[in-house]
């Protein structure tokens, strides 16, 4: 039996994504909270239905249980246009990565890595020349992750989060051509 699979999310899991937001937030909030998310603000079940609506959530299944998840999609937050962007790209060739998370019980296992790696071979699928996304700048565990997987730091921004305590972003980048 495999020790993981990453699927597609359909809208039979939307309720255990969910609960794996839910689980995420309410750790956050016993812990320190490096990336600044809220229970009720972010992230939600509207953010769970909307990336199975638009097939571009996935779910990595461990134990029969939602472990992670990650959404990639093509959509860049306002103020990335900001950043002087070391891989020049048209934008129908980044892939953005958005919500990505892993459930405290499963911390520790690799699934972050895993999910990454994952969401870089799907977007190699779709033909996109890099992978970008943003991270509070406090979130110190998820930017070492980043860098040691090859992701190069970019620039900081604000993206308008400052009333929710967040008002800096750290961008990433990595290439998916092999050319940089």
């Amino acid at each position: 039996m495999k020790e993981f699979e990453i699927l597609q999310g359909n809208p039979e899991d939307i309720e255990q994504i969910t609960d794996l937001y839910n689980a995420v937030n309410d750790y956050l909030e016993s812990h320190i909270n490096y990336p600044g998310w809220i229970k009720g603000v972010y992230p939600v079940k509207e953010n769970a239905q909307d990336g199975v609506e638009k097939g571009t959530l996935y779910v990595l299944w461990a134990d029969g249980k939602a472990a992670g998840s990650v959404i990639i999609n093509q959509s860049q937050e306002k103020g990335y246009e900001t950043i002087a962007w070391k891989q020049e790209a048209k934008p129908e060739e980044v892939a953005v990565i958005h919500t990505f998370l892993v459930h405290p019980d499963f911390l520790g296992r690799g699934f972050g890595k895993k999910m990454l790696e994952f969401a870089e071979e799907k977007a190699r699928e779709q033909k996109r020349a890099v992978i970008r996304l943003d991270v509070n700048e406090k979130n110190t565990p998820a930017i070492k992750l980043y860098k040691k997987l090859g992701y190069c730091f970019a620039g900081k921004a604000d993206l308008g989060y400052g009333e929710y305590g967040i008002p800096w972003f750290e961008l990433y980048e990595k290439d998916l051509t092999g050319k940089a």
